[in-house]
């Protein structure tokens, strides 16, 4: 690995010398003419993409390749077309490529003005981000004169996240992954208002909610598990090109000079694709709203029993939407789903309910078995209801969407995705109820 680096130093040298003579002649408050097209159809160009990375000193294992899984461009992945061996570099980013929070905060200057803006409507945590996208948005001003340029033609212009989604696509999904859709959509908005504070970025972009917006979501969908201790957010160029998979072949790693490499995590074959995570394969409904697709090979899902305000002992218990999980292939029950039950069950003998959280915490699993043997009917019976209600209002979410997307679905091109996801949950639903019929 230190061999890659070191042949790639020239390359990472020259691409910062670029970057820095093309900033110092860019005009702070106007926008070059030859700006990439935002159209939601423009063609992504990955070959001219690929040609600048290895000229900036990007290294790639033989057999990595990048080809489009719709046919028409819009969707790319990574693949292989040779054995490629366990934890060896399949592709090596030298750090003079890779756009940072703390280097786009250094070069631009703070903006406090629209830090405290961030701060008051409470996306201060977000504040690293936001310094990335004014970096995606100051390049994309300076059209072909940004070292990005070809990186930047080479990004998808169509999303279906839940930014992208309008108020009613989110009342079409069920309440955990509407909230969370809901939720990039606001953080948007307030990255929208705070741009006004930015003095460097001229009117016509600061004005425009299609370049905030593009600009935004390459932030989030391309930084995926890049930041690191400190609270700085990466993206690695071409590094970004791997999808997410439950079953990965890639791990993205930063050695000590800032260089990324995506390492293979076992003996990967000829033929296969090249994914990495980007977050809890068991929590499907993140992955929708942040990143905008389906992923069906999820093995579980959120079993959608929504607590407001959850007490500690319920979070003792389990309740976390990343563990009361329903299998999709099984129909099977996380345990967490069936403690949190009881202990519910259990407020109606408060001593009973004690007992039962005490055996919980210090490891009991005897007491608790009996506990869950005896209150098996009651248990099992509150949840077949759940199940049952759950199911009838996904069918109403399904039938408002269906009747969006016949009456207009010009203005609602991600509804059908929505009812993908929702027929998904449906599914999973469905074998649990099946299943809890012969408990």
């Amino acid at each position: 690995m230190k061999k890659l680096a070191d042949r790639a130093w020239l390359g990472c040298l020259l691409v910062l010398l670029r970057e820095v003579g093309a900033f110092q002649s860019a005009v702070a408050q106007s926008v070059a003419t030859d700006t990439i097209s935002l159209e939601e159809r423009a063609p992504r160009d990955v070959a001219s993409m690929e040609q600048w990375a290895v000229g900036c000193g990007v290294q790639k294992a033989e057999g990595l390749q990048f080809y489009s899984t719709t046919g028409d461009g819009l969707d790319v992945a990574a693949m292989t077309t040779q054995d490629l061996p366990a934890n060896s570099p399949a592709l090596f980013v030298p750090s003079g490529m890779i756009l940072s929070s703390s280097q786009a905060q250094q070069e631009l200057g703070r903006v406090e003005g629209a830090e405290n803006l961030l701060n008051r409507l409470n996306e201060g945590d977000n504040i690293p981000q936001f310094y990335l996208l004014l970096k995606i948005l100051k390049e994309y001003e300076m059209g072909s004169q940004s070292p990005y340029y070809y990186w930047l033609n080479s990004l998808p212009r169509y999303f279906s996240n839940g930014s992208q989604m309008t108020h009613y696509c989110s009342q079409c999904l069920p309440p955990l992954v509407g909230k969370l859709a809901s939720s990039e959509r606001i953080r948007f908005s307030k990255f929208f208002q705070a741009l006004r504070h930015v003095p460097f970025l001229s009117d016509q972009t600061k004005r425009s909610r299609k370049i905030a917006k593009w600009a935004f979501q390459v932030v989030y969908t391309r930084s995926v598990g890049a930041m690191d201790a400190f609270g700085d957010v990466k993206i690695a160029p071409m590094a970004d090109m791997f999808n997410h998979g439950t079953d990965t072949e890639i791990q993205l790693s930063y050695d000590e000079q800032g260089n990324c490499y995506g390492i293979t995590t076992y003996d990967v074959p000829a033929g296969s694709p090249l994914r990495m995570s980007y977050g809890d394969p068991t929590n499907p409904s993140f992955l929708f709203a942040r990143y905008g697709f389906l992923d069906e090979t999820s093995p579980a899902t959120f079993c959608k029993i929504m607590i407001p305000n959850p007490s500690q002992q319920l979070i003792d218990m389990g309740y976390d939407h990343s563990r009361m999980l329903f299998y999709k292939d099984t129909g099977g029950v996380s345990q967490e789903v069936w403690d949190v039950l009881l202990y519910q069950i259990l407020e109606f003998d408060p001593q009973q309910q004690q007992s039962f959280y005490q055996a919980h915490m210090s490891g009991d699993s005897e007491t608790k078995q009996s506990f869950h043997q005896h209150y098996a009917a009651e248990t099992s019976a509150m949840l077949l209801n759940h199940v049952d209600t759950f199911l009838s209002e996904l069918d109403t979410l399904q039938a408002k969407a269906e009747l969006r997307r016949r009456r207009k679905s010009s203005k609602h091109p991600r509804v059908p995705l929505i009812m993908s996801h929702n027929q998904f949950v449906r599914n999973t639903f469905l074998k649990v109820r099946e299943q809890l019929q012969y408990r």
